[in-house]
């Protein structure tokens, strides 16, 4: 963590990122200047940049990173292609079953009345850019786990959180209208089988939750065994009700490790 005083701040986001799964404070370095990336651009005006790949120029590629432009990212499937069809279609159709379209999430509350929310370790902020698209405003808590999501959500023209999965999310209480939360609360965003910090997780997304706000939990995925036996009676605990919920296995491997998902929309009480 040694640095110079008024000078360039090193580069650690490796460490910084163990720091965060571990509920620490990002590198506590306050009184030097992060490099900027040479030959930086102006980004694309919106709404182009909502679904414009960013120049590689916009961000500085850290020896963390296995890639060093967008190109390569793209490629590795991290959510970070805007070019190809997956993501421009994510959140656009219902299926009656595990995927649920934004306008089924919304039609759950007066029009309107969905304003503000977060997204969980919401990787690219696609989430989010299909949300602004509806008028609603989502910021997009992520870290750059092996890849720049904080510059990439912010050159879409979208509200970066950099908050790691044991930080008691910084909101007020009773604010946010919606909160969503997908399969990255139990990868880089949460550490696998903590039962514990789970629970810490769900109590504090409550927290932020205006009354009659939404929990949306998106493809959570889980130990099949567990459905019933923890996370049913977590969200109970906690003190969700329920407006709709899929459970379903997950097909790529999830029959040989006995893997499932669940999607529920999920309901802050009123009083």
């Amino acid at each position: 963590m040694d640095y110079k005083p008024g000078g360039e701040c090193p580069s650690d986001a490796a460490l910084e990122h163990l720091l965060m799964r571990g509920g620490c404070e990002p590198l506590p370095r306050r009184r030097c200047r992060p490099q900027s990336p040479p030959g930086y651009a102006e980004p694309a005006p919106l709404p182009k940049s909502l679904w414009s790949m960013p120049p590689d120029t916009s961000v500085v590629w850290d020896a963390y990173h296995p890639c060093r432009n967008y190109s390569c990212m793209a490629s590795r499937g991290l959510g970070l292609d805007l070019r190809g069809r997956r993501e421009k279609g994510l959140w656009t159709r219902d299926d009656g079953a595990l995927a649920y379209s934004v306008d089924t999430a919304l039609a759950a509350k007066p029009k309107g009345t969905v304003r503000i929310g977060l997204d969980i370790g919401g990787g690219g902020g696609t989430f989010a850019a299909r949300m602004r698209e509806r008028g609603v405003t989502v910021v997009t808590a992520t870290t750059n786990a092996g890849a720049p999501f904080g510059s990439f959500v912010a050159s879409r023209g979208l509200v970066p959180l950099h908050v790691g999965p044991a930080r008691r999310l910084p909101f007020f209480d009773g604010t946010l209208d919606v909160v969503h939360a997908g399969r990255e609360l139990t990868s880089d965003w949460m550490v696998p089988g903590d039962g514990v910090a789970m629970e810490f997780a769900l109590f504090d997304v409550y927290r932020v939750l205006r009354p009659g706000g939404l929990f949306w939990l998106d493809h959570f995925v889980f130990p099949g065994a567990q459905l019933n036996a923890t996370y049913a009676p977590m969200l109970h605990r906690v003190g969700f009700k329920r407006l709709r919920w899929n459970a379903g296995r997950k097909p790529d491997g999830g029959v040989e490790k006995n893997e499932w998902y669940l999607s529920a929309l999920l309901q802050k009480p009123m009083t």
